[in-house]
């Protein structure tokens, strides 16, 4: 081969090298940068908070799958071998413990967790989940159809089982809804497992339907069709302000609460940008947006929506989620066995 020949091949070959450098290097610049994301949250929240976390993460694609809480529970759980998700967003901080027990999280501390109040967030370090926010139950009740059948605007846990709301109320299904799971699982701490099952049941006599949904009940009475939803506070106060003829009731034995709360899934797709995403989710920009639904937030400081008591964070009843969580496959199966016949279908 001649010296020329020999200079070409070389040079050949280098070029080659050089392509398939040039080609891996931008196959590494196109790696995937869609963030799938798994949330509980109402639909009207994402909505509101979708676009301004867009615009903090411009390089991710966010791809949200909303679902009631307990349907998302199941999916996950469904998914453990095969996680489909990278991050969950607002879901039950007693559906989280589950997942932790089942070696679901990796564990991470968000930038600027040590600013979330400790009963936000899980005792790991680092955690394994972070709260954001807390919904509480209330009563939505509706000033109109109280006129229409004449009854008294109920204060108390106890004032539900007034034979007097007979077919009036709607209450969530625990199976589906986290806020139904949330307020049978106060019942049942605050009155005892015996007389919190009488209680359910006298209640049961009282109660028209269970939805699947935790927001429906509000709503349903929000447009007439019941006098009153046992839901979630921030519906109430939605509702209200554009001016359903509801009035809000945080009962006067204490609201039961949840934690809605974020985590990394092991083995996501894209760690990377669910750490970015984890981040943003508990800066104060994002605290921000909460803080225009709920009362109770995980930084101190953030003033309480419009038309939700200054000292809603003092009203919440006492809540163990452990407890909540260690319980809640029997709770929901002997709940499902004694009421599900009231339950409406999909």
């Amino acid at each position: 081969m001649s010296y020329r020949s020999r200079s070409r091949l070389v040079i050949g070959i280098v070029l080659a090298v050089f392509i398939v450098s040039l080609m891996s290097g931008c196959g590494g610049a196109k790696k995937p940068t869609k963030l799938v994301i798994y949330t509980a949250k109402e639909n009207e929240e994402i909505e509101e908070y979708l676009p301004v976390a867009e615009a903090a993460l411009p390089d991710l694609e966010l791809e949200v799958l909303r679902l009631s809480t307990g349907d998302l529970t199941a999916r996950l759980l469904a998914e453990k071998e095969n996680p489909q998700a990278d991050v969950i967003w607002g879901t039950a901080a007693t559906s989280m413990i589950i997942f932790n027990n089942e070696g679901m999280l990796e564990p991470y501390a968000p930038k600027g967790v040590e600013d979330v109040l400790p009963q936000f967030k899980d005792a790991g370090d680092p955690p394994a989940w972070v709260g954001v926010d807390a919904y509480l139950t209330a009563f939505c009740f509706n000033t109109q159809v109280a006129e229409e059948y004449g009854l008294p605007k109920p204060a108390s846990w106890e004032d539900l089982l007034d034979p007097v709301y007979e077919g009036h109320i709607v209450m969530p299904n625990p199976a589906s809804s986290g806020t139904g799971f949330m307020f049978v699982s106060s019942v049942l701490q605050g009155l005892g497992e015996d007389e919190g099952w009488e209680y359910l049941s006298a209640l049961d006599e009282n109660m028209a339907i269970y939805t699947k949904s935790g927001s429906k009940p509000c709503k349903m009475a929000g447009a007439g069709e019941y006098a009153i939803g046992i839901s979630f506070a921030f519906v109430a106060a939605r509702l209200q302000r554009e001016g359903a003829p509801l009035e809000f009731v945080l009962p006067a034995e204490g609201s039961g609460y949840e934690i809605e709360a974020n985590a990394l899934m092991k083995g996501a797709n894209n760690p990377e940008g669910a750490k970015r995403f984890l981040d943003w989710a508990i800066d104060d920009e994002a605290m921000n947006l909460y803080a225009t639904y709920f009362a109770v937030v995980a930084k101190p400081g953030f003033p309480a929506p419009e038309g939700m008591p200054a000292d809603t964070a003092d009203r919440l009843f006492p809540m163990s989620f452990q407890w909540s969580s260690d319980n809640r496959d029997p709770l929901l199966e002997k709940w499902s066995g004694m009421f599900a016949a009231k339950t409406e279908s999909d």
